[in-house]
């Protein structure tokens, strides 16, 4: 049995700030016993102007944020993934997250691999590539305490083939860190979180943004925990950011695998 801990943030502009929260929550998450500790999306900045975003998260400011949080896992000896916009040579950003080990070594790290791109009715239009660079590889790390590992970010989970490859990875874990809008987090989040958990025959962690941030968004919150059964283990609401924590019993992974043996039983889809 492994407990982990859940970190729903209401991330702003300031990153040292943010830096701040996340530093304080790995301390407090290990004094409730937790090994792990999982925050959202863009947790270490979350700034819809890319070109501010790019310039605070430049060369001189980002060593010295990771390093902190690098710093905090080895004193609290805790595991923790956090996203963070990192500049690109060739002036574009990467959507990452990155997975600190006790150690306070890098182990891991994922780049999101879908943009989301959409012109909608309203007149709103978006275009995540314009400024982000997408990833080209999946991460699975398997030294963790609750087991093998993927990393996915948000926008990622609407697209199955992706968790179809973390399962057939044998993951006994995904981390879905999110940034989910009221609209689409009232209409799909638990829908898409639970399906994901279901068709993976994994656990699911997704550590959301919550409330009003400081470049105008609102978004949904609801981090939750899904066992691959697709019960939802917490649920921390959309009311408030703060730290949650769950059990991960390996034993539920090789209950439902049992069950529905879909991963073994699958097969190539014809054409």
């Amino acid at each position: 049995m492994t407990k982990i801990a859940v970190f729903q943030m209401t991330s702003g502009i300031d990153a040292q700030a943010n830096c701040d929260a996340i530093a304080a929550a790995l301390a407090e998450a290990r004094q409730g016993g937790a090994d792990m500790l999982f925050a959202p999306e863009m947790a270490l900045l979350l700034d819809r102007d890319r070109k501010r975003a790019g310039e605070t998260m430049d060369d001189a400011a980002y060593p010295g944020l990771v390093e902190k949080l690098r710093s905090a896992c080895k004193e609290h000896a805790i595991w923790a993934t956090f996203g963070l916009p990192v500049r690109l040579d060739g002036g574009k950003l990467a959507n990452r997250t990155l997975l600190i080990a006790p150690t306070g070594e890098i182990a891991g790290q994922y780049d999101k691999l879908h943009m989301f791109d959409v012109d909608l009715d309203s007149g709103e239009s978006w275009r995540e590539s314009n400024a982000y660079q997408p990833g080209e590889a999946l991460s699975v790390t398997d030294e963790t305490p609750a087991g093998r590992l993927g990393l996915t970010i948000c926008y990622d989970i609407r697209f199955p083939a992706l968790f179809d490859a973390l399962g057939r990875a044998q993951c006994d874990m995904i981390a879905i860190p999110a940034a989910f809008t009221v609209p689409t987090g009232t209409a799909h989040w638990h829908t898409l979180v639970r399906a994901r958990a279901i068709e993976a025959s994994a656990f699911v962690v997704a550590a959301a943004q919550v409330g009003d941030h400081a470049d105008g968004r609102k978004t949904y919150g609801h981090s939750l925990v899904v066992d691959p059964w697709g019960e939802v283990l917490l649920d921390i609401g959309s009311e408030k950011a703060g730290l949650g924590f769950a059990d991960i019993d390996a034993e539920r992974i090789a209950k439902a695998r049992a069950q529905v043996p879909s991963l073994a039983n699958r097969r190539a889809i014809p054409d």
